[in-house]
């Protein structure tokens, strides 16, 4: 006989919270219509009694009902009554999943969930030893870009023990080489923040909100200080624009939406920030930055005269200039 289920998912590393209920919600929805059976809560706006109500409605023109419930901890254990009480009789259709977020989870909660057989995970990831290495490398493993022995010995050396970051940083790998590339530590190193470098999204984000003197300085920065080749931040930008043509004219409203049409894995702010730059530019400017980069990208591999520094300054200054 079927039964409800309740996972409560808890760890300082949003990151790795993040991964870890979404490989649970991708395990319970399996080959189910999306759309049909999963409902999100997330945000400062929803009360636990929308999320007692979620719990407590019935699948429609399906089997099972996921409910998501995301930064459950903003509530204090008093205000967690109604889904307590709610725990010891709930509805067989429904598999819970509580994103709960950092600090300790109260034990009443646990308590009520453990009675129908729920429990709670916490997400964390270690930091030394063969459990560490054992950790990182099943993430690369699974990873959707394809890392060579030498790249994945760099991003272990170079991540230390801060773990957290590596989602992220497979997250723009994907966006700037793509599915299923195969990459070694020369095409990862520029990613890793080196020293006196910065990350290839402060540029992206300096040049979507117009702001063409961030953008030249964050630019040069990459260029002298981060060593970056022009080509190589011409796989950033192309990878930034490319998620903003392909979600331009398809009426998508939501960053779940866009993130679900990128098919990105994670967290989908990336999603969020290529729509609001959809809105921002409008398909003309969208196609003039996409002309920009292609003669861009022919000038630096031959075409023009002029130094790879100076052609990549000319581009950054007219995409920002698009953005105003």
């Amino acid at each position: 006989m079927a039964r409800a289920s309740i996972q409560i998912f808890s760890g300082p590393e949003p990151s790795l919270l993040a991964d870890a209920v979404r490989e649970s919600i991708e395990e319970l929805i399996g080959t189910q219509d999306r759309s049909l059976v999963l409902e999100e809560l997330s945000g400062e706006e929803y009360t636990i009694e929308q999320v007692a109500d979620a719990v407590q409605t019935p699948p429609l023109l399906t089997d099972r009902r996921v409910v998501v419930v995301r930064g459950l901890n903003r509530f204090k254990v008093d205000e967690l009554k109604p889904l307590i009480e709610l725990l010891s009789d709930p509805p067989t259709t429904t598999d819970l999943v509580i994103e709960w977020g950092g600090g300790a989870v109260p034990k009443r909660l646990v308590d009520a969930a453990k009675t129908i057989d729920g429990e709670q995970i916490k997400i964390g990831a270690p930091g030394t030893g063969r459990a560490r290495t054992g950790w990182l490398q099943d993430r690369f493993d699974t990873s959707v870009v394809q890392l060579n022995p030498s790249a994945r010995q760099l991003i272990s050396e170079h991540l230390g023990e801060d773990v957290a970051r590596l989602t992220g940083l497979l997250q723009t790998l994907e966006g700037v080489y793509g599915i299923d590339a195969e990459l070694s530590d020369a095409e990862v190193r520029p990613f890793l923040g080196d020293e006196g470098g910065v990350p290839p999204w402060d540029l992206t984000d300096a040049i979507d909100r117009g702001e063409m003197k961030t953008a030249l300085e964050v630019l040069q920065r990459m260029m002298a200080a981060g060593g970056r080749h022009p080509l190589q931040v011409m796989a950033t930008l192309h990878g930034h624009y490319d998620k903003i043509l392909r979600l331009d004219g398809t009426e998508i409203s939501t960053e779940k939406e866009a993130a679900a049409h990128l098919q990105m894995k994670g967290s989908t702010f990336p999603a969020k920030k290529a729509l609001t730059q959809v809105r921002r530019l409008g398909p003309n400017k969208i196609r003039r930055a996409i002309e920009l980069l292609s003669k861009t990208d022919i000038d630096l591999r031959g075409k023009s005269a002029l130094d790879g520094d100076i052609l990549m300054e000319i581009l950054v200054a007219r995409l920002a200039q698009l953005s105003h």
